[in-house]
């Protein structure tokens, strides 16, 4: 069932650009959310085989070991699932079958799982893997074995040509009932919705989209919207992720706000038809802001291969100015598709903090016009110097050692990047500044590679130490905030194993993690230093200096309760937005109630009115 809210929101027209938000107040903190893989422990949905990997292929009489690799010569339905199985391949002498796998159950949920798909065919399952049973002929059940050194492989031995097997869906326990109509992981969300915005950039697997790998990059040709990641396909865990439906759902339903990355080989119809889509779908509340692709000038992906490459082409200009267009087109594009409630989205163009002269060819390339936002990241980690004294104490290095030489380096770099970023282009652009990304960044050089202080960086992902850190650089992050608008922060990231080689990016190892048992510092100093939600209450944003008024409890379900600490409030008017006046109330006192459960759902002009002034709030009912 959906939350019935309201958020009260200051009218733009009598914003006062003076005023400044208490230190509390200052930080509107997102976070980014993972994709999803058959080893990770981030799993957003009860249907378990959206997150299986891709299908791989046997030997039908169970010879040629795991993985015979013969996926692309086997042939599929538009959703993803085998024509027939078995199938003869050309130059093999034995047939095969597909077959997906779950390497690691750690973060699935104990007891009974339910397997149900349609068709006419056989499912093995095996793996870690108790208690399976065959219930009739299209239903299975089993209880698998609970940790990251399980796996489940689930095989499809045969399926018929007439009437093939599909749709399969696997189910954690308790949803066999209700998983289409609520799709989410309960757990998960237990945890994501202290949150009240997410970008969806691993959601949407926006780096090398659509690729096989990272190196797959090298061809001119678009995708349509026909190409992009439906609701139908078998699994979500591959090179186009999560459908737009499901962003769209997730918002619409938990009342949070959004930050989508735009694929960087779309088409101009794609980005019309996904701008469409979100202008059509979203409910009007929500903010979403909106980004062409990420991080195109960072060579480990291939959407900065081919945006150098054919951006260049394209617009006979060098790298980086070359990319400036393309960000140019697909935000141009959905300025046109939202037209009139251009309001209702934030244009971003996302820059690369840690080189200042990338970032202003970049963004003084785009049209200011085009663009609301400037993106860049607030990262901490180790320096160059860090990493070569940590290396040479090896496994003598402690989180102490790790804490030491991230403060030195945030002094030397990151603090200088960002500063440099605010002044030359967020201030002299006139721009809102928004993060899309950070957090630690504490990884060995080079990245991948294991470090001698391995130990060292493990230890501090559950150490005080790091809790210290966070707090001392969202402090040092809130400076960076002016007005009467709290700064918006995208954490990177939500849920995420610990590695010393490749980053301990989850501020949660598992969603189901007893902070009480393991400590989580990341998790616990972001949600101490987030925005709460009476920070967007009217006090906070007053019109008057003479009326002074508070609306809360902010949100609210259908009563508003307003009070003045100065003077008596005479009439409280509801409006349509078109200025017709709905509910009209003389209070004549300083503080009442107002029924607002018989409103529907849309925006509302709430005035307030007393002897010597009045205050206008935007009202958002759902």
């Amino acid at each position: 069932m959906r939350r019935t809210t309201l958020v009260f929101l200051f009218s733009l027209a009598i914003f006062n650009a003076q005023a400044q938000l208490p230190d509390s107040c200052k930080l509107s903190i997102g976070t980014n959310l993972g994709g999803l893989a058959d080893y990770g422990t981030e799993i957003p949905f009860v249907n378990l085989m959206k997150t299986c990997r891709t299908w791989y292929t046997k030997n039908s009489d169970g010879t040629g070991g795991f993985d015979t690799q013969l996926a692309d010569s086997i042939a599929v339905r538009p959703d993803g699932y085998p024509t027939k199985m078995p199938q003869n391949v050309n130059g093999q002498t034995t047939s095969q079958i597909v077959s997906t796998i779950w390497a690691n159950t750690d973060g699935w949920t104990p007891g009974r799982h339910v397997i149900l798909f349609d068709g006419v065919g056989v499912l093995q399952l095996s793996g870690g893997a108790d208690s399976v049973a065959l219930s009739s002929a299209n239903r299975m059940t089993f209880v698998p074995n609970i940790g990251g050194q399980n796996y489940i492989e689930l095989k499809i031995l045969s399926s018929s040509a007439a009437n093939p097997v599909r749709n399969i869906r696997v189910l954690m326990p308790g949803t066999e009932f209700t998983y289409a109509t609520q799709p989410f992981n309960p757990i998960w969300l237990n945890k994501a919705l202290v949150f009240k915005s997410f970008r969806f950039m691993d959601w949407t697997q926006t780096n090398n989209w659509g690729q096989k790998d990272q190196w797959d990059w090298d061809s001119p040709s678009l995708y349509n919207w026909s190409d992009r990641a439906k609701m139908d396909n078998y699994t979500w865990a591959n090179n186009k992720g999560i459908p737009y439906e499901m962003t769209i759902k997730l918002m619409n339903d938990y009342d949070v706000d959004g930050w989508i990355c735009v694929p960087h080989r779309a088409s101009n119809q794609y980005i019309d038809s996904m701008a469409t889509m979100f202008h059509t779908r979203l409910e009007p509340q929500h903010t979403l802001t909106v980004e062409y692709s990420n991080e195109i000038w960072n060579w480990m992906f291939g959407q900065a291969q081919w945006c150098n490459k054919y951006g260049g082409i394209n617009s006979g200009l060098g790298w980086p100015e070359c990319i400036a267009p393309l960000i140019q087109n697909c935000l141009d594009r959905w300025t046109a598709i939202y037209g009139a409630d251009l309001s209702r989205i934030k244009r971003a163009v996302g820059i690369q903090t840690g080189w200042l002269d990338v970032a202003q060819r970049t963004a003084y390339n785009v049209n200011p016009a085009s663009f609301d936002v400037v993106a860049p990241t607030y990262y901490f980690g180790l320096g160059s110097t860090a990493d070569s004294t940590l290396d040479a104490m090896g496994a003598t290095a402690t989180a102490a050692d790790i804490a030491y030489w991230a403060r030195q380096t945030r002094n030397t770099e990151e603090k200088v990047w960002i500063n440099d970023v605010k002044r030359t282009i967020v201030d002299s652009l006139q721009k809102e500044m928004a993060f899309y990304e950070g957090g630690q960044h504490l990884t060995p050089t080079p990245f991948g590679e294991p470090p001698t202080y391995e130990n060292a960086l493990l230890a501090i992902q559950r150490d005080t130490a790091l809790y210290n850190l966070y707090n001392e650089w969202y402090d040092y992050v809130r400076t960076l905030q002016s007005g009467n608008k709290p700064l918006q922060l995208m954490n990177f990231s939500f849920v995420s194993t610990l590695s010393a080689r490749y980053g301990s990016w989850g501020i949660l190892e598992t969603m189901n993690q007893d902070t009480n048992l393991v400590y989580a510092p990341k998790y616990s100093s972001t949600i101490k230093n987030m925005a709460k939600g009476n920070c967007f209450s009217v006090s906070a944003l007053e019109t008057s200096n003479i009326f002074k008024i508070k609306v809360f409890p902010n949100p609210v379900c259908t009563n508003l309760f307003l009070e003045s600490s100065t003077e008596t409030i005479e009439r409280v008017q509801i409006l349509a937005m078109d200025g017709k006046q709905l509910m009209v109330l003389d209070l004549n006192k300083k503080q009442g109630n107002i029924d607002v459960s018989g409103l529907a759902s849309g925006s509302y002009i709430l005035k307030v009115m007393g002897k010597n002034g009045s205050n206008t709030f935007k009202v958002i009912k759902k």
